[in-house]
């Protein structure tokens, strides 16, 4: 994958959807401002981080939410490469409604797509023992019952003291694992970009 390298400031925030948290960016750069909804963002804590990013395509993208049509341009963010790190401002943390990345209907881009792979059976048990110990509220609890942390953490079980998440899984695998982590005491530290035990 070849990506192509800009200098910004990638807002984040938090999102409490239907299926858990989920994250959203805003990447602001001197060609342009860019909606962010990869995979790479969903470790991070809301607040702004400027640094630079790599970028594997900008594209138009749009969703239907709450009645309303929201077209935006997107930025794949790929890597991040941090310089500063600075909390939310308290003009940017007030409630958004915005879709679930997880939740949007797949469709290739432009001709050179590659098709989407199906889900493998790790990512689904994974949600499924997610899903299982959802509370009555419909959010679930990120730690899934003990023997399938195995197949939530795949390779990386058993767990070190530092740990580094593979975005590239399933978005809702990548999830359930980021909130079990939390759970378990680990620590994302932005700038080495891992988990760390506390």
């Amino acid at each position: 994958m070849s990506l192509f390298k800009l200098s910004g400031v990638l807002t984040i925030r938090a999102i409490n959807g239907s299926r858990g948290t989920f994250n959203v960016g805003r990447l602001i750069t001197p060609i342009g401002d860019f909606a962010v909804k990869s995979p790479a963002i969903e470790e991070y804590e809301p607040g702004k981080y400027e640094g630079e990013f790599g970028v594997s395509r900008i594209y138009p993208s749009h969703y239907f939410a709450h009645g309303r049509l929201v077209v935006e341009v997107r930025a794949d963010v790929a890597s991040i490469a941090l310089a500063s790190i600075a909390d939310l401002p308290t003009e940017d943390q007030a409630p958004m409604e915005e879709q679930d990345p997880a939740s949007e209907k797949l469709t290739p881009p432009a001709p050179a797509a590659t098709p989407v792979e199906p889900q493998t059976p790790v990512a689904a048990d994974a949600e499924s023992a997610v899903e299982a110990r959802a509370p009555a509220g419909g959010v679930a609890s990120a730690i899934p019952a003990e023997k399938s942390f195995q197949d939530l953490f795949g390779e990386l079980w058993p767990l070190q003291d530092r740990v580094k998440l593979d975005p590239t899984v399933d978005r809702m695998q990548f999830r359930a694992q980021r909130d079990a982590l939390k759970e378990m005491g680990y620590r994302f530290q932005p700038l080495g970009q891992v988990w760390e035990k506390a």
